[in-house]
């Protein structure tokens, strides 16, 4: 049984909503947030030059190489590079980061591809950004459900923004709950953090107030009995409601919810929200 949680000082709830909201508000616009985006490659065995970037870049069996010409230097793990460096075979939804002036020159695996992105400060979409709409917080929106680990994590592969591009998750349970007299479930991936986890989902607002593709809830690790809070207040969107230089994954097919989950962030007025 689950059930919806209540909250005894609704000016603390709001504010710590709006503490919340403030960071990802922060995270997104940093300088070198994915508002800072201005170019998304993808790398192969053929040498390539960006116009944001220095040196040329492939990647093949021994990982990524970028090699830099004389007078270009990059800053990797706080150390300067010159000539050729080997950023070495990367794990999946892995990264690293070179820094080149002002800019950061992100070298990641999405999806099985190597692919370099370059985060400017001075990007526009960064530049003009005036904030994220979002409905306001309602502990109706707080509800109490249970986690039901599977006995092996199930492996789950998923779309992408990008056509063509798959994810691969290690499910390990899913998350029951109830919501308006409904029986619901989601199914819940790994999250950042020991124990924590995070679901994507779309429900009956997508493609009307909220993001069409996928939202984001992050969770708390279960109580040692399954009990897990899910604050849908705190549905974030990911990177590709913003930009189309992100790789996001779409939720699986069973986390489609079929009633209307209005809270979180809504479509961000880059994509035409207000």
């Amino acid at each position: 049984m689950t059930t919806e949680v209540t909250t005894a000082d609704p000016r603390a709830f709001a504010e710590d909503w709006q503490d919340w909201y403030r960071a990802q508000e922060a995270r997104l616009a940093g300088p070198h947030g994915f508002l800072a985006i201005t170019g998304l490659h993808w790398l192969d065995e053929r040498p390539q030059r960006f116009p944001d970037a220095p040196g040329a870049w492939h990647s093949g069996r021994d990982g990524v190489v970028v090699v830099l010409d004389d007078g270009e230097e990059l800053v990797v793990d706080g150390k300067p590079v010159r000539g050729e460096h080997r950023f070495g075979v990367l794990a999946e939804r892995s990264g690293v980061d070179a820094v080149w002036g002002d800019a950061v020159i992100e070298v990641a695996k999405r999806g099985g591809h190597d692919i370099v992105r370059l985060r400017h400060p001075d990007a526009p979409l960064r530049t003009a950004f005036t904030g994220t709409p979002a409905y306001e917080p309602d502990p109706r929106w707080v509800v109490t459900g249970r986690y039901v680990a599977f006995e092996e994590p199930r492996p789950t592969t998923v779309g992408a923004a990008v056509e063509g591009l798959e994810h691969v998750y290690d499910a390990p349970g899913r998350i029951e709950f109830e919501l308006d007299g409904r029986r619901l479930s989601l199914t819940a991936f790994p999250g950042h953090g020991e124990g924590r986890l995070m679901v994507l989902f779309t429900d009956a607002t997508s493609g009307v107030t909220t993001y069409a593709a996928n939202r984001v809830l992050a969770l708390e690790p279960p109580a040692a009995d399954g009990t897990v809070v899910l604050d849908f207040n705190r549905a974030a969107n990911l990177p590709c409601a913003y930009t189309d230089l992100a790789t996001c994954p779409l939720p699986p097919a069973e986390n489609r919810l079929p009633v209307a989950i209005e809270a979180g962030l809504k479509i961000p007025r880059e994509r035409g929200g207000s």
